[in-house]
């Protein structure tokens, strides 16, 4: 191999280093979901009076196939008191995450409504550190976080499902949504030039 090739088989194969090693940055942002209006706990023809136990799931199908980067969740709930409820998303994978519930010993407080609330992992305050009616951007309740879903496919059926825990208090689930960033792989276009310079570079056999 002379000195020109020798070069040229370096560049190529820094310019694939360079991609591997390159960030992945925030690409297209999608929104999914809606009004929903559905009864906390779910209604019961059998016994009307009942005021704990388990919503309804609210579904969220995403008929597309991308990779998650990054999720928010943004959620209204009226609901007469809020310390009552426990909230879980899961998603098409199975993965299932607790959004918010507070310890029963040590957190009471009495306070309605969750307001156009989003849970987003890089928000500056904890929900920890906010109160009802949680308008704004919060982090979720340590450990968890919205990044357990990065690098899922989002493709099929999203739950979210709301527990509550309490007797008396009631309430609704009145819109549910998704704000779904994508990755846009800088590395893509880099591993593709690489890769293409290597056969490009590469030495031919003489007939």
């Amino acid at each position: 191999m002379d000195a020109r090739s020798a070069m040229q088989w370096i560049v190529a194969i820094l310019v694939v280093v360079v991609g591997v090693s390159f960030p992945v940055f925030a690409g297209p942002v999608h929104i999914y979901g809606g009004d929903f209006n559905l009864p906390i706990p779910k209604l019961d023809s059998s016994d009307p009076y009942i005021s704990k136990g388990w919503m309804g799931d609210a579904v969220i199908e995403i008929p597309d196939h991308f990779t998650i980067h990054d999720l928010d969740v943004r959620i209204s709930i009226t609901h007469t008191n809020v310390f009552d409820l426990q909230i879980f998303l899961q998603s098409p994978a199975g993965s299932r995450l607790c959004l918010n519930m507070y310890n029963p010993f040590d957190e009471f407080f009495e306070a309605a409504n969750y307001t156009q609330t989003i849970f987003d992992d890089e928000a500056e305050t904890a929900i920890e550190q906010a109160e009802p009616p949680f308008t704004g951007c919060f982090r979720l309740i340590e450990p968890y976080k919205l990044s357990e879903f990065d690098g899922e496919d989002a493709y099929g059926s999203w739950r979210l499902q709301i527990y509550d825990a309490w007797a008396w208090d009631t309430g609704t689930l009145d819109s549910f949504e998704f704000i779904i960033t994508t990755p846009e792989p800088a590395t893509a276009i880099l591993l593709i030039l690489g890769a293409s310079l290597v056969t490009l570079f590469k030495p031919r056999r003489g007939r």
